[in-house]
Formats: C-alpha cells, structure tokens, sequence
C-alpha cells in the first residue's frame, strides 16, 4: 500500500509540473471602486457535468459602463491537482478593491467571504485530489445524477452569511493565517481561457447587472462555463440581502483621481496559460463596448484548450481507476 501511494504523488507531482512554468503567475490587486458589490445571492448548484470538473463560486464583477455584474457561479474542467481560490473584495484605502483568484495546489486567502458549496470563507470542503483523481464531498456539490463515482460525504458546517467584500463597514473582518499567507507564495496558475470568456459572456448580459436585478440575477449558475441558456441554468432564489441602489454612478465610484486609475490589473503580465496563449486574470478585464465579442480565432483557441484541458483530466480518472484496480488485488492476495 505504501508502493501505491507513492505511486500516486509521483503522478500528482509529475502533471503539476508538467503545467507550463510561463503559465504560473505572482497575484497581485486589481483596480478599485468606491462603492461595495451586493450581497451574494442565494442559489442552487448545477449538477456537476462529470469527472474531473471543480465548481468555481460565482461573484460580483465590475464594468466602468454598467457598475457591478454577476458572473454565475459554474462548473470548470480543472487542471490536475490545482484548486481554485476565488477572488474577492476588500475594503482597503477608501476603496473596495478587487483581489483576483487564481489556481494553486491549496486553496488560500480569499476574504473570509462564503461563496457557499464547500467554499466557506476559510479554505475548500467540497473535495480534494487523490493522486490524478479529483473525490467530490457529496455533503456540499451537487454530483447525484451525474457520472461521478469518486466521491466521499464528509458534514461542513454552513453559516448564512451572504456578506460579498472584507473589511470595511458591514464587512467580513478576517484576515489571513500565516498557512493562507504561505499558500499565497505558492506557485499560482490564472484563470482558465473558459472563465475569462464565462466572465466576458456575462457581461454582455444586463440581466447580470446590479442595477437590473437588484441583487437577484436571473442566471446565477451554470452547467459549464459559457452556458447561459438551457436546462443547467438556474436563478436565484433570493438576493443575500436587501438591494440598496448606489448614490453615485459607475463612472463616479471609479473616478479619476491617480489613486484610483491603476493599470488594468497585470497581475499575470508577460504569463502564459497552457495553451500559449498571452491572457491577463478574467477579473482584471474591463470588457469594452468594441471588444465585447470573441472572434474566431479566440473561440476556437478556447475550445482546442477546453478539449485538451477535458482530455487530461478523463487520462488522470483513467490511470486512476487503473491504480485502484492493482490496489484491490494487491490487498486481496492470491487466491482470495
């Protein structure tokens, strides 16, 4: 049992450093508003679309045209042995200021905030990678129904509190421990192509505005990334907590002062994602008016590398249950 658990973090250690080390990346802050994002809306998670796929929380986004926008909480083919840490708002210098998530080999900081489904405001309870394999706690992700075998129950405690940013007035008052601060130094890989363009997606959509939908978006989560029509769309039930409509306009709360206009976020500057492509954080965009639709060339990019990214995680299921199959003999014995 020994031999095969080695076996299993050698696997585990080879496909982390198999990712591209041009595609990790140092995360940094991004730009900053003067109003606060609305409380997280209450919401049901899509059934998990199969092996491999690890939910990433929705959040509220920023557009200097329109103000917050939701992007819905969806279903991403992760790379293997990486965890998402979502990113968040923190009440820092007079502004609310946007931290970008990133994937990393733990889970780190990301505001106390309870994006809920495993990711209570402190680390991630919804599963955990064994060797290549991604096990999903069925306690918090929704997998009934769907092809995934590999999972465990484990019971998470879940508050209610929808509270979107840190620090600041009615804000989460957490602050980092000194294993999340060294999870920050870890090496760092940026959002996937699929959630730049989920994100992208979604604000195109004035469904998905604050303003629209006073805290309650119509599409608050998704089977998979880019899917905002069908049967794996799913509404709000409620807003986290009463809308209360900002008192100044978009272009108001970001203004013009030198403090407040920071480069457009290059958290990911001069970094590559694994398919070569040159892509900053999908937060850390502001999408303008002129380029708010992917041409072709970026969508055939984005589906070469949701196939490929989908085709390594079946390989690490599959060497998986291989690795399972040898163990079952080995404690089984001959003759047995």
């Amino acid at each position: 049992m020994k031999t095969n658990r080695s076996v299993r973090w050698l696997i585990f250690g080879i496909l982390l450093m198999s990712l591209s080390a041009a595609s990790f990346a140092e995360i940094a802050i991004g730009f900053s508003v003067r109003i606060g994002p609305p409380a997280i809306p209450v919401y049901a998670q899509p059934v998990c679309p199969g092996p491999g796929y690890l939910w990433t929380p929705g959040y509220w986004a920023w557009n200097d045209d329109g103000g917050y926008y939701w992007v819905p909480g969806t279903w991403v083919v992760a790379p293997v042995g990486l965890l998402w840490t979502p990113g968040y708002w923190g009440w820092e210098g007079g502004f609310y200021r946007w931290h970008a998530g990133y994937w990393g080999p733990h889970v780190g900081f990301y505001g106390g905030i309870n994006y809920g489904f495993g990711y209570t405001g402190v680390g991630f309870f919804g599963g955990e990678w064994r060797g290549g394999a991604f096990f999903y706690n069925r306690a918090v992700l929704n997998v009934s129904g769907s092809r995934v075998t590999n999972v465990y129950e484990r019971t998470v405690i879940v508050n209610n509190n929808h509270v979107s940013f840190n620090g600041g007035a009615g804000g989460i008052n957490a602050r980092p421990t000194p294993e999340e601060e060294r999870y920050a130094r870890e090496p760092h890989r940026e959002a996937l192509a699929a959630q730049v363009q989920h994100e992208r997606v979604a604000s195109q959509n004035r469904q998905l505005f604050a303003s629209e939908n006073h805290g309650r978006p119509a599409i608050a989560a998704t089977g998979r990334a880019g899917e905002f029509s069908g049967r794996n769309v799913v509404a709000a039930r409620e807003a986290g907590e009463p809308y209360r409509a900002p008192k100044m306009s978009p272009q108001e709360a970001r203004g013009s002062s030198s403090q407040n206009r920071e480069p457009e976020a290059r958290s990911y500057q001069n970094n590559r994602d694994t398919t070569g492509s040159n892509s900053r954080s999908a937060q850390n965009r502001n999408v303008s008016r002129s380029d708010s639709h992917p041409s072709k060339a970026e969508q055939k990019q984005q589906q070469k590398a949701e196939k490929a990214e989908r085709k390594q995680a079946q390989q690490a299921q599959k060497r998986q249950q291989q690795e399972d199959k040898r163990a079952g003999r080995e404690e089984r014995g001959p003759g047995r």
